[in-house]
């Protein structure tokens, strides 16, 4: 087959979620024998020279990138409140030159499968039904408007409060209203689907969960630092920032009170100066960004995610499980993983069920080897990205 992937953002580096779920299903398309396209927009917060991409990896996927200036610009953002029913967030991904590049690929060629990775590349669907017959295909990364209104929620400030909640709203319509415009629709979880056939959906549906080489994500205990607590994610995401110092003000200064040896170590990029001040608290070990995501993940024993708010797959928890880490998380930052409380993760929803799952972890090592192993078997069994990449060609044959 001949696919077209379309992206906001660039898949390569994959160093967050998105890019993870969008590149590793472009090598099993690959892999496969698939011919491989991927248009992305290069974004001033993602830019990455295409040119530095490994020339074994564009031997196998061909890759083309257009500039987009999609950073926040507050006059806009105003104007676009006032004058305005597009969300904001999608307005800013609408390009002339990123349309003129799309038309120019499905000139020149003739594709099977066009996957749209994600709600903000949807404002390009009557370019593709113009200039292609190609099987539309909607891979939804999560349920957008969930984040902005678990966001909302989280905000105490009466203005910032009232903007986003009429954001979030529009985001939602907006998310609506693309249902059933594409061919097929491809979630990414099992819950984000019932969204979209609650709503309506009568389009054929395949849920394809994030894959990964298994092969390349060996545990590896010789320098773990037990105990240790750990955390990694994009530290200029919002729902990040809030449940990391969340975790801070209402565990983290909690549990140190009788482990004080304890430490916590917490990696991630693009943090902004004052997020990067307030985590200067005692044993807490602020690194940036690192190079090795895995080797930090080894290093370290007990992956705390506190998220509050998001939606759709914490491709960082996968990758945990698969490094047999013992993962405390929130129920909404495991949502979409068919995970197993006190088997292969353990689930805290408030502080002091955080601070029973770190203690019952520090004090007891037996449990927490065996909560890892439990983890890294569940991920062998279900996130595999060839079996993932070839389950979803099947679906995608079965639309012709």
């Amino acid at each position: 087959m001949n696919i077209l992937q379309l992206c906001n953002k660039m898949p390569y580096p994959p160093k967050d979620g998105g890019s993870i779920a969008t590149l590793n299903l472009s090598k099993g398309f690959a892999k496969l024998g698939h011919k491989v396209t991927v248009l992305a927009m290069n974004t001033s917060k993602h830019y990455f020279n295409v040119d530095n991409i490994p020339n074994d990896l564009k031997s196998k996927i061909n890759f083309f990138d257009v500039f987009v200036n999609t950073k926040i610009n507050p006059f806009l953002a105003f104007f676009n409140l006032l004058f305005s029913k597009t969300p904001y967030n999608a307005q800013r991904f609408i390009s002339v030159d990123f349309k003129n590049k799309l038309v120019s690929l499905l000139l020149k060629n003739n594709y099977d499968i066009i996957q749209l990775e994600g709600l903000y590349v949807f404002a390009y669907i009557e370019v593709i039904r113009k200039y292609s017959n190609a099987k539309i295909a909607y891979r939804s990364h999560n349920i957008e408007h969930e984040i902005w209104e678990r966001t909302t929620e989280q905000q105490n400030g009466i203005l910032k409060k009232f903007y986003l909640k009429i954001l979030y709203k529009r985001i939602k319509k907006f998310e609506i209203n693309i249902i059933n415009k594409y061919d097929a629709l491809v979630p990414i979880t099992e819950r984000d689907a019932s969204f979209f056939n609650k709503f309506g959906n009568n389009k054929s549906c395949h849920v394809s969960v994030a894959g990964f080489n298994t092969a390349e994500l060996k545990p590896n205990f010789l320098n773990t630092e037990f105990p240790s607590l750990f955390y990694i994610g994009a530290l200029d995401w919002v729902p990040n920032q809030e449940g990391l110092f969340w975790f801070i003000e209402n565990v983290w200064k909690i549990i140190t009170k009788n482990y004080k040896n304890l430490k916590f170590y917490v990696a991630g990029r693009n943090a902004p100066k004052w997020v990067v001040n307030n985590l200067k608290e005692e044993n807490i070990y602020y690194l940036g960004e690192i190079d090795d995501a895995y080797e930090y993940m080894n290093s370290k024993a007990i992956m705390i995610v506190p998220l509050l708010s998001g939606s759709g797959m914490r491709i960082k928890i996968i990758e945990g499980m698969a490094l047999g880490k013992t993962i405390i998380s929130t129920s909404i930052g495991a949502e979409g993983i068919n995970i197993t409380n006190k088997k292969n993760i353990i689930i805290a929803d408030k502080p002091d069920d955080f601070i029973k799952g770190i203690e019952s972890v520090i004090n007891n090592k037996v449990f927490s080897d065996e909560i890892g192993e439990n983890a890294v078997a569940f991920v062998n069994k279900n996130y595999d990205n060839l079996t993932i990449s070839s389950s979803l060609i099947n679906f995608y044959k079965g639309l012709f």
